[in-house]
């Protein structure tokens, strides 16, 4: 944890005022984040952020700085969009999908260059197309490790995934996408 996570912290507990509010503010573009690629719904999404930081108030004096905080309310809002999803019965991986993290698959990269396909304008709105129709949890890891620049030990701190697990699904969704920009744009994407 850091000393500006730890003051922030102490500061909640201690019930300082605006300590609170400068925690969402700080936070609130994570969670948003994590919650809105798993759920894509805006009106549930705000609803759920709201559940997020509503939980995080109830049970920070529970956080005990193993992870940087940013981790542990990324943790949070992913553990409250996935009961979401679960309450209506949305998968959120494909059904062929591996979850126990004994991929045979040991590196990230596969040679697809995800941001390199981004470089035409038609291919950029191809590829967004293709990342929202993939289910809620490659959808949310990709963003995660792409966009945002997540690294795979702190994506797997949020979602509890093994980061084996989490390697295998960048594989696979990157493999989905190239297959289906390829079919899509007649071009090697």
């Amino acid at each position: 944890m850091t000393p500006d996570d730890r003051k922030l912290v102490e500061d909640v507990l201690g019930n300082v005022p605006g300590a609170f509010e400068r925690l969402v503010r700080e936070y609130q573009g994570l969670c948003w984040h994590i919650i809105q690629r798993m759920v894509r719904q805006p009106e549930d999404t705000r609803e759920l952020c709201q559940e997020a930081f509503l939980r995080v108030h109830q049970c920070l004096h529970q956080y005990r700085g193993e992870s940087a905080l940013k981790s542990w309310i990324g943790q949070v809002a992913y553990s409250v969009a996935k009961r979401h999803l679960e309450k209506r019965r949305i998968a959120i991986a494909d059904s062929g999908d591996d979850e126990d993290g004994l991929s045979l698959l040991d590196q990230v990269s596969d040679g697809f260059d995800l941001e390199g396909a981004c470089a035409d304008a038609e291919i950029a709105a191809g590829l967004h197309e293709e990342i929202e129709a993939l289910p809620p949890l490659q959808r949310t890891l990709l963003t995660l490790y792409h966009l945002d620049e997540v690294p795979i030990v702190e994506i797997a701190r949020i979602t509890g995934l093994a980061e084996g697990t989490i390697k295998s699904h960048l594989f696979r969704s990157r493999a989905r996408l190239r297959e289906r920009l390829q079919a899509r744009m007649g071009a090697i994407a």
